[in-house]
C-alpha cells in the first residue's frame, strides 16, 4: 500500500531544482511550490532575505493545503535553521537532512543503519550546539532533542552513541577486509558497480548474477554492499553494488559509509554506470560527480564506463551523447560499453570488456586422467577459473585462464592426481 502523500515546498537560490524535487518524492513530499531567491550567496541570517521570508510565511499562511515541509536546497547552518523554523513555524529540512532521512528509511541492514545513523549524529552536532546556545538564552527550539529533552544531556549522547558506533563500524569492517583476503586467495577477481543514484547499477547486478536484488526505481534505495558471483563464462568474478552517488555527496556521509566504499576502492575493476538516456548536460555532470567521487575515495582501479538504458534512445542520439562526453574529456583513456538492462543488449561486449582488462591472468594447459577424482577436480576448476577448451582422449585435456592467486592450488590438485600442467 502506498502512503499518502505529504506536502512540502522547496527554497532555493538558483533555478537547478530537479534533483531536490527527486529527493522530496523520494522521501513521499509533494512538491507544491518552489521558492527562489537568485543570489550568489545564501544570507547569512536566514540563507533568504527578510522578503522572501515574509512571502513564504504569507503562502504559508494562506495555502489551503497544509505544508508538511519546507526543504532547503542547500545546506543551513545551525543558526540559519533556527531563525528559519522560528520565523516559519514549519519544519525545516536542508539538503544534508533530507539525504539523511532517506537513508534512514532505506537502510535495512545492521551495518548501514550503523552507518545513517554515524552520519546523523556528525550532522546534529553542530545544530545541538546551537540549541544549547538559544536554551540558555532563554529560547526553547523543539527540533532533534525534542521538548522532553535537555538538550545538552542530548549532545553527551551524541559523543557516546558516535563512538560506541565507529567501534562497532571498525569490527564490521574488518571482517569484510578478512571476506575480501579469502576471496583474493580463492581466486575470485572482485569487480565494484560504481555510479550516480538510480543509473541502474541494481539492475545490471540482477542480470550478470541471474539474481533478484531489490530495484526501486527510487534515489539511494541501495545501501549496502551487495556481493554476487558472474553467473556466466567460467570466470570467478565477484560483482559488488554499493550506495550510489550523488552532486556534493556530504563529507559526513563519505565518511560514515567509508568502509562500504571501501569495496570500490579496492576492486581489480570499476564498472562506472552511466544512464544515457538523460540530457547531455545531466550526463556530464552526474559522470563528472561519480569520476570525482570516485578520486575523492581514492580509487586506482580500471574504470570501464557503462552506458546503460540505450532501450529508451535511437542510435543517432546514443552516438551524440558518446560524442558529447568524449568531447568534455570525462571518458580519455577509458574502455565505453553502451548497453541495456532491460533489453539485455551488449550485456557479452561487456563482459567480454572486463576479461580483456582483467590483471594478470595466467593460461595453463591441463592434462588428467581420467576417472572419478579428475570429475570432481574438474567442476572445482570452472568455478574457480575460466575453462577455455576442454577435450576428452586417453586424458581429459583443458585449456584454462585464471587469476594467478589460483594457479598454484590448481597446479597442486592436479599433480596430486597424476596430472600433468605446461604453461
Amino acid at each position: 500500500m502506498n502512503e499518502d502523500k505529504k506536502n512540502a515546498i522547496i527554497v532555493s537560490l538558483n533555478d537547478d531544482n530537479t534533483e531536490i524535487v527527486e529527493l522530496a518524492d523520494t522521501l513521499n513530499y509533494q512538491t507544491l511550490k518552489i521558492f527562489i531567491q537568485h543570489r550568489e550567496q545564501p544570507d547569512v541570517q536566514s540563507y533568504i532575505g527578510q522578503g522572501k521570508t515574509e512571502e513564504i510565511k504569507e503562502f504559508l499562511e494562506k495555502n489551503e493545503k497544509p505544508i508538511d515541509l519546507l526543504i532547503v536546497n542547500g545546506n543551513l547552518k545551525p543558526s540559519q535553521w533556527f531563525i528559519l523554523e522560528k520565523k516559519l513555524n514549519i519544519d525545516v529540512y536542508d539538503r544534508i537532512r533530507l539525504i539523511l532521512t532517506i537513508f534512514e528509511k532505506h537502510a535495512e541492514r545492521r551495518e548501514a543503519k550503523l552507518q545513517v545513523r554515524l552520519a546523523q549524529l556528525q550532522y546534529e552536532r553542530p545544530f545541538v550546539r546551537e540549541l544549547i546556545h538559544r536554551a540558555r538564552n532563554g529560547e526553547h527550539p523543539g527540533f532533534l532533542a525534542g521538548g522532553e529533552y535537555q538538550v545538552d544531556d542530548y549532545y553527551e549522547m551524541i559523543k557516546r552513541q558516535t563512538k560506541k558506533i565507529k567501534e562497532e563500524l571498525k569490527n564490521i569492517s574488518d571482517n569484510r577486509e578478512l571476506r575480501r583476503r579469502h576471496r583474493h586467495k580463492s581466486g575470485f577477481y572482485l569487480v565494484s558497480l560504481a555510479g550516480y543514484t538510480n543509473a541502474g547499477k541494481s539492475s545490471l547486478l540482477n542480470l550478470l548474477s541471474k539474481e533478484n536484488v531489490k530495484v526501486d526505481g527510487k534515489l539511494f534505495s541501495t545501501l549496502s554492499t551487495t556481493t554476487r558471483k558472474i553467473s556466466s563464462n567460467n570466470m570467478p568474478i565477484l560483482l559488488t553494488d554499493t550506495v550510489g552517488f550523488i552532486k556534493d555527496l556530504p563529507a559526513l556521509i563519505i565518511d560514515a559509509f567509508h568502509s562500504t566504499l571501501e569495496e570500490i576502492k579496492v576492486a581489480d575493476i570499476i564498472l562506472l554506470i552511466v544512464d544515457i538516456s538523460e540530457e547531455k548536460e545531466t550526463i556530464e555532470y552526474k559522470l563528472k560527480t561519480s569520476l570525482d567521487e570516485l578520486a575523492e575515495i581514492g580509487t586506482t582501479s580500471p574504470i570501464i564506463i557503462v552506458c546503460n538504458k540505450t532501450d529508451l534512445l535511437n542510435e543517432k542520439q546514443i552516438s551524440e551523447r558518446i560524442a558529447y562526453i568524449q568531447k568534455k574529456g570525462l571518458i580519455e583513456n577509458k574502455k565505453t560499453v553502451t548497453i541495456s538492462t532491460k533489453n539485455q543488449e551488449n550485456i557479452n561486449e561487456l563482459l567480454t570488456t572486463v576479461y580483456d582488462i582483467l590483471p594478470q591472468l595466467t593460461r595453463i594447459q591441463i592434462k588428467l586422467p581420467i576417472n572419478e577424482e579428475t570429475q570432481s577436480l574438474i567442476s572445482w576448476i570452472y568455478e574457480k577459473a575460466s575453462v577455455k577448451d576442454i577435450s576428452y582422449t586417453d586424458l581429459v585435456t583443458l585449456s584454462v585462464e585464471c587469476n594467478p592467486e589460483i594457479k598454484n592450488k590448481i597446479i597442486s590438485k592436479c599433480q596430486s592426481l597424476d596430472g600433468t600442467v605446461s604453461f
